[in-house]
C-alpha cells in the first residue's frame, strides 16, 4: 500500500516481517470497517487473494468495495492466470469474478495473472516420492513467487503507466508434471515420478484429509487445467517488468530451503 507512510494490512501482527518506515495495520479481509479505517489515505493498494476459504469470493468484494468507498486510486490485484468464468480451475473463476468486481467499482487497476507457483511443485510430491494427479501430458508454466513479488514491486513503484493493464506472469518454460519430477529429482538427487491418475483416483486418493467437496474440487481441477492446456501459456511479462529472465524450476527449487 502506497500513501504518506506506507503501511501493511496483515489479520495476524505477528506476521508481518518488519520493515523500516511502514506501518503495520490490522484487518481480515471480510471486516469492511477495519479494512476501510486501514485504507483511509491510501493511493495504491497491493490486494493479494486470501486464503482459501468457501466464501472467498464474498471476502474478496468485502475488501475492494472498503477500498472504493475510501478513494483508493489504484488497485494491483494478484489473481491466476486464465482467469475466466468457465475456466477449469475452480478457483480462476473466483479470481476472474473478483476482477470483474474491481471493474463494476471503478476503480483503477493493474492485475498481475500468475500461473501455479513454481516453489509449490516440490510440496505435490507424495511420502513416497510420487507426483498424482489427471494432469495427463498436459504442461504448466509454473512461476517462481520471487518473480511475482519483484514484478509487482515495479508496478508499486510506479502505477500510473500499468492501470488498465493485465499481465500473465508465467515462468520460462511449460513443463509436464514427467519433467517436473525430473526437475526435482536432478536437482535434490531424490527420485521422484509422475504417475498419472483419473478423476475417481484422484478423488479417492485425496479423501483421507476429510477436506470439504469445494476444496477437493479446487485441488483435483488444479491438474485438469493442465491437462486442458489452461495452465502452459509461456507470456513474457516477468522480464517485460523487471528487465531479466524468469527463473526455471531447477533455479526455485535450488533456492527453496530445506527441512
Amino acid at each position: 500500500m502506497t500513501s504518506a507512510r506506507p503501511h501493511r494490512l496483515v489479520r495476524a501482527a505477528r506476521r508481518a516481517p518488519q520493515l523500516p518506515g511502514s506501518a503495520v495495520a490490522i484487518a481480515s479481509y471480510d471486516d469492511g470497517a477495519a479494512v476501510r479505517a486501514a485504507l483511509a489515505g491510501t493511493s495504491t493498494v497491493l490486494m493479494v487473494s486470501a486464503a482459501e476459504h468457501p466464501d472467498r469470493l464474498g471476502q474478496h468484494r468485502t475488501f475492494v468495495d472498503a477500498a472504493a468507498e475510501v478513494g483508493v486510486e489504484h488497485l494491483v490485484y494478484v489473481s491466476f492466470l486464465g482467469a475466466a468464468p468457465d475456466a477449469t480451475f475452480t478457483l480462476a473463476r473466483e479470481h476472474w469474478a473478483t476482477e470483474e468486481h474491481v471493474r463494476a467499482r471503478g476503480l483503477r487497476a493493474t492485475f498481475l495473472r500468475d500461473s501455479l507457483y513454481a516453489d509449490f511443485l516440490p510440496q505435490l510430491v507424495g511420502e513416497d516420492g510420487v507426483i498424482r494427479g489427471p494432469a495427463g501430458r498436459g504442461r504448466v508454466a509454473a512461476v517462481a513467487q520471487d518473480d511475482i513479488a519483484d514484478a509487482a514491486v515495479v508496478v508499486l513503484r510506479d502505477p500510473a503507466p500499468h492501470a488498465g493493464v493485465t499481465y500473465d506472469l508465467t515462468g520460462p518454460a511449460a513443463l509436464t508434471l514427467t519433467e517436473v519430477a525430473a526437475t526435482i529429482t536432478a536437482v535434490t538427487g531424490r527420485e521422484v515420478r509422475y504417475q498419472p491418475e483419473t478423476l475417481e483416483e484422484a478423488r479417492a486418493s485425496r479423501a483421507p484429509y476429510g477436506a470439504p467437496d469445494w476444496q477437493v474440487d479446487a485441488w483435483v481441477s488444479t491438474y485438469t487445467a493442465i491437462a486442458a492446456g489452461e495452465m502452459a501459456r509461456v507470456g513474457t511479462a516477468v522480464t517485460d517488468l523487471t528487465g531479466r529472465p524468469a527463473r526455471p524450476l531447477a533455479q526455485v527449487v535450488e533456492e527453496t530451503p530445506k527441512g
